[in-house]
């Protein structure tokens, strides 16, 4: 019998798994890193593969529920996040995690340290003007 399992990456929190940016004096998206923080590598760039659940709060309702209730509540809710896979993430690179999974460079940071992100999205010239009365 042959087994075969699947491993995957479960991000927990405020955390966001990034895949790093091979070339990091131009982005993709045409932003240019100065060459001071390219020689000091504060900031690092990379795509967002996943982002955790966000930031978790105690559940109000969980202590108002009743012992022989069917339908049990969870204790804890989440506020998400505002990282999605497929952005583009400027983060602090002293404050990444650099792991290495299935021989694949990526970096686990946490919500608080991501400076910026690029998201690409569509939109149509009437739904974008600079001056609002036109």
């Amino acid at each position: 019998m042959d087994i075969k399992t699947h491993r995957k990456i479960v991000l927990v929190g405020d955390k966001v798994l990034i895949i790093p940016d091979k070339n990091q004096e131009r982005m993709e998206h045409g932003l240019y890193l100065p060459p001071g923080v390219k020689d000091k590598e504060k900031v690092t760039g990379g795509t967002v593969v996943q982002a955790g659940p966000g930031y978790a709060i105690a559940n109000p309702n969980y202590i108002d529920q009743e012992p022989w209730s069917t339908s049990p509540k969870e204790p804890v809710k989440y506020i998400p996040l505002q990282a999605e896979a497929g952005d583009y993430a400027l983060f602090l690179r002293d404050q990444a995690a650099e792991i290495e999974f299935e021989e694949e460079k990526y970096f686990i940071v946490s919500h608080s340290s991501i400076l910026m992100l690029v998201r690409n999205t569509e939109f149509s010239s009437d739904t974008f003007r600079l001056d609002p009365t036109t």
